[in-house]
């Protein structure tokens, strides 16, 4: 994938500027291997290179379980993503969502679904990825991590800072990877219970 690229691309360069690079790929599935991480929940497809790294994750480790949601997988990129993982014979244990994941996420809350881990990478609206992470934390189990590519926009970063200074997620420091692009996550063992009394400000400069 990083040498040939996917089958179809929506444009000139659209394979670089939107994948998350063969660098950070590597990081992703290092840290799930370490974490022996047997079911994951990713948000966002596109091409598919996050993807194909979480796969090789769970087939290292014996997990059995890679769950995608992405409404956009047919009508912006032409299955390229799905087409990858089909290729690469990861479909036995990857399951694709062709649906929003504000819509799909509190549906499989509701089913029971736990996670080891997810992978972040949707809208980058603040209140989509708020709303993403709110169900995540029902979802990742207690002590699971949470990763979030494009960390250096504010919508992405903002809604993660929340969780961090209200609901005790903790960040977990990365040795390698594009300074700033991803941020990990690992949820409390045990859940934080806020007060509606408080708030602590999550936004830039709040003091």
């Amino acid at each position: 994938m990083a040498a040939d690229g996917p089958s179809w691309v929506r444009a000139d360069n659209d394979f670089a500027t939107v994948t998350l690079p063969e660098s950070d790929c590597d990081v992703v599935r290092d840290l799930l291997i370490a974490e022996r991480s047997g079911v994951v929940i990713e948000i966002g497809l596109a091409y598919g290179s996050s993807a194909l790294a979480i796969g090789e994750a769970l087939i290292s480790v014996g997990g059995d379980r890679h769950v995608i949601i992405d409404p956009f997988q047919d009508s912006e990129f032409r299955d390229s993503g799905w087409e990858s993982i089909r290729s690469a014979q990861l479909d036995g244990i990857s399951v694709l969502l062709r649906e929003r994941s504000q819509i799909a996420l509190p549906r499989l809350a509701v089913e029971g679904m736990s996670a080891d881990a997810a992978f972040v990478d949707g809208s980058h609206l603040f209140h989509n990825v708020f709303v993403d992470l709110f169900y995540l934390q029902m979802i990742v189990r207690p002590g699971g991590l949470v990763i979030l590519d494009d960390y250096w926009w504010p919508g992405v970063a903002t809604a993660a800072r929340y969780y961090e200074t209200n609901l005790g997620w903790q960040p977990h420091k990365l040795v390698n990877g594009t300074p700033g692009r991803v941020c990990v996550l690992r949820l409390p063992d045990s859940p934080v219970t806020s007060n509606f009394k408080e708030l602590t400000p999550f936004w830039p400069g709040a003091v």
